[in-house]
C-alpha cells in the first residue's frame, strides 16, 4: 500500500466515525448523516482503490461498533457502509433494470436484517399504526431518494477532485 492511500485511509475513517457519532448524540437527521458517513466508502474508492475502501469500511466499522450507539453503527456496518460498494459494481453492469433491481434485492436483504436485529434485541414491539407493507414500500421510495442523493453528492465530489487534480 502507498503511503498517501494509508494516510487518506486514515482520514477517511475518522470522518466517518465523527459522522456516526454525531448521528448518535443529536435527535435529528440521522439520516442525513449516515448519507454523508455513507459517501466516504466511494470517495475512497475514487481516490484510492476498492482494496483501501474495503479497510476504511472495517476500520470505521470496528471503531463505531466500540464506541458509538449500537444502532447507528449497526446501521453503518450492515447497509450504509457497504452500499458504497454495491453502488460501485453495479453501477459497472450498465443495464439500468439489473442495476436498479440489484440495489433493491441488497436494500431489502439489509432493511429485514435490521428490523429483525432491532426487533429481537431493541425494541420487542415495533408500534405501527399503518400496515408494515406500507411501510415497507415507503422506506423502498426513500431508498431510491437515497440512491439518487448519494449518486449527486459522489458525483459533485469526482468533479471537485478532478478538477483540482486530486487524483
Amino acid at each position: 500500500m502507498k503511503v498517501g492511500n494509508i494516510t487518506k485511509g486514515g482520514l477517511f475513517v475518522a470522518i466517518t466515525v465523527v459522522f456516526l457519532y454525531i448521528a448518535s448524540v443529536i435527535p435529528t437527521n440521522k439520516l442525513s448523516l449516515l448519507t454523508l458517513a455513507s459517501v466516504i466508502i466511494p470517495i475512497s474508492v475514487i481516490t484510492t482503490s476498492i482494496s483501501n475502501s474495503f479497510i476504511v469500511y472495517l476500520a470505521a466499522s470496528i471503531t463505531s461498533l466500540m464506541v458509538i450507539n449500537k444502532t447507528i453503527a449497526l446501521s453503518y456496518v450492515i447497509f450504509f457502509g457497504l452500499y458504497g460498494f454495491i453502488k460501485h459494481y453495479t453501477e459497472k453492469i450498465n443495464n439500468l433494470f439489473l442495476e436498479i433491481t440489484l440495489k433493491f434485492i441488497f436494500f431489502n436483504l439489509c432493511f429485514f436484517i435490521l428490523y429483525t436485529f432491532y426487533k429481537t434485541f431493541f425494541i420487542k414491539q415495533i408500534p405501527l399504526k399503518i400496515p408494515f407493507i406500507f411501510v415497507t414500500l415507503a422506506v423502498q421510495a426513500i431508498f431510491l431518494i437515497f440512491d439518487y442523493v448519494l449518486t449527486l453528492i459522489i458525483s459533485y465530489f469526482y468533479n471537485r477532485l478532478k478538477n483540482k487534480g486530486l487524483f
